[in-house]
């Protein structure tokens, strides 16, 4: 059985040197009418073959040994006179092998240039070279230096599987058709500046030395899917003006991608950063995912202003700064091994000129930055400052009362506006609330799930938060607060705790009575004009009973009594009880009310009037003694947990 390398090629070859060791022998296709290639040729027929090459002549020279002397000989043949450049039609270089210096400097190919399995023992120049049919390259070796400087490819630039065994330099060439580099070998590659206007396909590519691709543009969705960069990557200032494809790719050392643009989604996951330090600042006007991404770096800053920036299941080997603008951050099941900051980036990112980088895409919404999950994620390693967290979904994280929270952050609050409560009308009391909070609340439906924001499961049995996982959540993030000493927010958690322990139907029916009461006297000791209320309609109450039952006729005058006995004098003073007999209509007089107003006000106070009562005026102020003193400390509680530092 033949081999790849021991079977013949598909053309008729030349067969020079064939022996038993190589049956084969030399590859080069024949040319009429000597039988050999181009190589092997006589000289009196290889001047006559050169000789008939005209500008725009098609050339076959596949499997043909091409040394310098004979390229420049057949370029010389085909140069036009009018501009001084060699214009080729069809050019079939397959599995040549060019030895020596390869220079297609500023050469036409009008048709298809193949130059697949190609080998460039010397430099490859095709600077300032146009391609405007096919331009393959796949497989092609080059082995020294290839310059595609300034190089035009109008058709499709095919480099699938080419090893760039030095350096690669296509610095402002022109791919308006599509470019694959599929698994092609780079050690040093130099595109900066060029244009891309077609896809731009690096899949599997493997860059042994500096990719720069500083200030290309990419036209159509350009893909470095599973790429390795060994060294220096540098994406500075680049534009893609469709989708980037980074999945699956590894960094080895610096990678730069500051001052890019990127018009459509910019995948960065499941890439490995190995000592990253920095990316950005760039702006996405789609998504950004780093989802299943692994980051190594001691100390990570990402600047990025996109609509979502996702970093599902990212790995973070070192400490982090997120730096964002108008983003929806995901950071659900992320593991941190160390704090992760996420800030809200409060101006426009700058280049190094100063210059601010253009996030007119992104203007339809505010830069604000929302946090929508840290399920599954250690939340003891996060800090958030300037975040919305108003949709975040807290459930399933761990050590959330070691979260750190800014003041800058904002939570959500209850549908603001008055609503039917039964029958009375009523409104929500306003502190902040949890998405999962929203969404439970939304599930019930009818007048009571009115305004409330519905979750991503709703109407659906078993999904999503209940009141048993409120309360832990809420326990924990009340917990982080106090920490961090921040007793009025602390109390709007407390608030929530208590809401979800109140309606939680796996609790005993008697707590959740006793907290009913507790949330209707005083908000959970927290709603300082709820207690009052109560306590300026318990003093109503009690003076109007006071008024109508507990003050008698009038005040008895007490009645002293003696008796004298053996020359010692007994007396006894005693005082009649009081009663009450008058009329409704005169019990209802100003006197009676000054009166019941001091009971009643020593009465909060916890103290007795020293007023004459009858025996239901004394149960009165006896009860009044307890309830109404109680009323008042709520609500100095309601005030404390406000102003308590």
């Amino acid at each position: 059985m033949t081999t790849a390398s021991t079977a013949p090629p598909a053309w008729p070859h030349c067969g020079e040197g064939a022996d038993a060791d190589d049956q084969v022998g030399c590859r080069g296709i024949r040319i009429a009418p000597g039988g050999k290639c181009l190589n092997h040729l006589p000289q009196a027929d290889r001047d006559a073959y050169i000789g008939s090459i005209t500008t725009g002549s098609s050339l076959d020279l596949r499997g043909t040994t091409i040394d310098t002397t004979v390229l420049d000989r057949i370029l010389a043949a085909s140069t036009d006179p009018a501009t001084g450049r060699p214009h080729l039609g069809d050019a079939d270089f397959r599995s040549a092998t060019f030895t020596g210096d390869a220079g297609f400097r500023s050469a036409t190919f009008a048709g298809d240039a193949g130059f697949e399995s190609a080998t460039f023992t010397g430099r490859a120049g095709f600077e300032s070279a146009t391609f405007n049919g096919h331009a393959g390259f796949r497989s092609a070796t080059f082995t020294t230096y290839a310059d595609f400087q300034s190089a035009t490819f109008n058709g499709h630039a095919g480099f699938r599987s080419a090893t760039f065994a030095t350096y690669a330099l296509f610095q402002s060439a022109t791919f308006n058709g599509d470019a694959g580099f599929h698994s092609a070998t780079i050690t040093h590659a130099v595109f900066r500046w060029a244009a891309f206007n077609g896809d731009a396909v690096f899949r599997s590519a493997t860059f042994n030395g500096d990719a720069g691709f500083h200030s290309a543009t990419f036209t159509n969705r350009a893909s470095f899917e599973s790429a390795t960069f060994t060294t220096y990557a540098d994406f500075e200032s680049a534009t893609f003006n469709d989708h980037a494809v980074f999945r699956s790719a590894t960094f080895h050392d610096v990678f730069r991608f500051a001052s890019a643009f990127v018009a459509g989604d910019l995948h960065f996951a499941g890439v490995t950063f190995e000592g990253l330090q920095h990316i950005g600042p760039f702006v996405c006007a789609g998504r950004v995912s780093f989802d299943r991404a692994r980051l190594t770096g001691s100390q990570v800053t990402i600047e990025a202003a996109a609509w979502a920036v996702r970093f599902e299941r990212t790995t973070f080997e070192g400490s982090a700064a997120l730096r964002l603008r108008y983003a929806n951050v995901q950071l659900s099941q992320a593991a941190l091994a160390a704090p992760i900051a996420v800030q809200a980036w409060p101006v426009p990112y700058t280049r190094p000129d100063g210059t601010e980088l253009d996030e007119s895409p992104l203007h339809a919404h505010p830069p604000d930055v929302h946090l929508l999950s840290l399920e599954g994620v250690d939340a003891a390693h996060v800090v958030l400052t300037d975040v919305d967290l108003g949709r975040c979904q807290f459930t399933g994280a761990f050590h959330l009362d070691q979260i750190q929270i800014g003041f800058g952050c904002r939570f959500a609050e209850p549908p603001a506006g008055w609503h039917r409560r039964g029958t009375f009308p009523a409104r929500w009391s306003r502190r902040k609330v949890l998405a999962e909070e929203q969404h439970w609340r939304a599930q019930a439906g009818g007048r009571a799930g009115q305004g409330w924001v519905a979750g991503p499961h709703h109407r659906v049995p078993g999904r999503g938060a209940g009141p048993d996982d409120l309360v832990g959540v809420y326990q924990q993030l009340r917990k982080a607060f106090e920490e961090a000493r921040n007793e009025p927010d602390a109390a709007d958690f407390y608030y929530g705790e208590m809401e979800a322990r109140r309606h939680d139907p796996q609790r005993p029916w008697g707590e959740r009575r006793l907290l009913w009461v507790y949330w209707l006297a005083s908000g959970y000791g927290l709603r300082a004009s709820r207690a009052l209320g109560w306590l300026l309609a318990a003093m109503g109450v009690t003076l109007l009973l006071m008024v109508l039952f507990g003050l008698p006729n009038e005040t008895p005058d007490p009645r002293t009594t003696g008796t004298w006995t053996a020359g010692t004098v007994n007396v006894t003073t005693r005082a009649p009880d009081p009663v009450l007999t008058l009329s409704w209509r005169k019990r209802l007089t100003a006197a009676r009310t000054e009166k019941a107003t001091v009971v009643v006000v020593n009465s909060v106070v916890f103290r007795s009037s020293g007023q004459n009562l009858t025996l239901p005026g004394t149960a009165i102020e006896m009860a009044s003694r307890i309830g109404e003193p109680m009323l008042l400390g709520l609500a100095a509680l309601a005030v404390r947990s406000r102003v308590k530092r």
